[in-house]
């Protein structure tokens, strides 16, 4: 028994830097008009640590889960926290009263918190 609690912590301290940063959050986003479509800005927050743990891409999404447009991010942002980038020529359909900015990490995926705007 003694063998397998030693393995299992070292296992569990292996993935603890990939634990420790969690999912990437959205913290503030906005949403402006550009004549037929939008420009959307998100600001980020996550703990990157690098190339192998970073916040990689964030997107918009309708209520229904259509993803209407998604800004990769080319690099990690470890010095830079938190920090916003935009994406313009976003097209929302008719009807669509909001949509959700939601943000994705290298490890964790889609996740964490989303932010929620209004579609004017």
């Amino acid at each position: 028994m003694t063998i397998f609690k030693t393995c299992a912590a070292a296992l569990l301290l292996s993935w603890s830097p990939f634990l420790l940063a969690g999912k990437a959050d959205v913290i503030d986003a906005t949403l402006s008009p550009s004549g037929d479509s939008y420009r959307v800005s998100a600001t980020v927050k996550h703990a990157d640590e690098g190339w192998d743990h970073y916040a990689d891409a964030w997107r918009i999404v309708t209520a229904d889960g259509t993803v209407l447009g998604t800004r990769e991010l080319a690099h990690p942002h470890v010095n830079e926290q938190p920090f916003t980038r935009s994406l313009s020529g976003v097209v929302i359909p008719r009807g669509i009263d909001e949509v959700y900015i939601e943000a994705r990490d290298s490890v964790h995926g889609w996740g964490g918190k989303r932010v929620t705007l209004s579609v004017k």
